[in-house]
């Protein structure tokens, strides 16, 4: 099943009704990538376990307060996820990675053939987009959504202005939304 047939909205609606398969699919459609978006972040696959379960106990508890208007069912998933890790990352001192390679790398674990299929597809076209940025832009992104840094830490990576920053990373996201559409 291809994300666009999966209704990511639909399930978390389940969770907010209390329906545990709901929140069953949803672990099992997106729980290897998610581990990688957390162990991206804080580098231990211990600690990234334990955010992966805290995370998916939140999604369960907090699923009533989506809000579709405000984004994507899977976006606010992956933010759950990424805010956790984020936090994590702070409080236990993890180092941010350098921004080399960040663009090759992917989550551990091995998808089914179909998924294999889509997702590639969908990297391909974002690698493309992403190649057709400017270095900056793309610096912004790559260090924003792949390594976690907030917009402070990657005006200090940068030596760039913080206002600097936001303008590059904006662009850069109006960009990858034109290139992907």
């Amino acid at each position: 099943m291809t994300d666009a047939e999966f209704d990511y909205e639909a399930q978390l609606f389940g969770c907010a009704r209390g329906e545990q398969a709901a929140l069953r699919r949803l672990y099992e459609r997106e729980s290897r990538w998610l581990m990688g978006v957390a162990q991206r972040i804080v580098r231990r696959r211990e600690l990234a376990d334990e955010i992966l379960h805290d995370a998916f106990l939140q999604i369960w508890q907090k699923s009533g307060t989506y809000d579709p208007a405000l984004g994507s069912a899977r976006g606010w998933i992956y933010s759950v996820v990424r805010y956790r890790a984020l936090n994590a990352a702070r409080h236990s001192g993890v180092e941010q990675p350098a921004l080399d390679g960040a663009i090759d790398n992917v989550a551990a674990d091995e998808p089914g053939p179909l998924e294999t299929v889509s997702r590639a597809s969908d990297a391909r076209a974002l690698h493309h987009c992403l190649q057709r940025l400017d270095d900056d832009k793309r610096a912004c992104i790559l260090l924003a959504y792949v390594d976690g840094f907030s917009q402070v830490q990657i005006a200090a990576h940068l030596a760039r202005p913080i206002g600097t920053v936001k303008a590059w990373t904006r662009r850069g996201l109006l960009a990858l939304k034109d290139c992907l559409s």
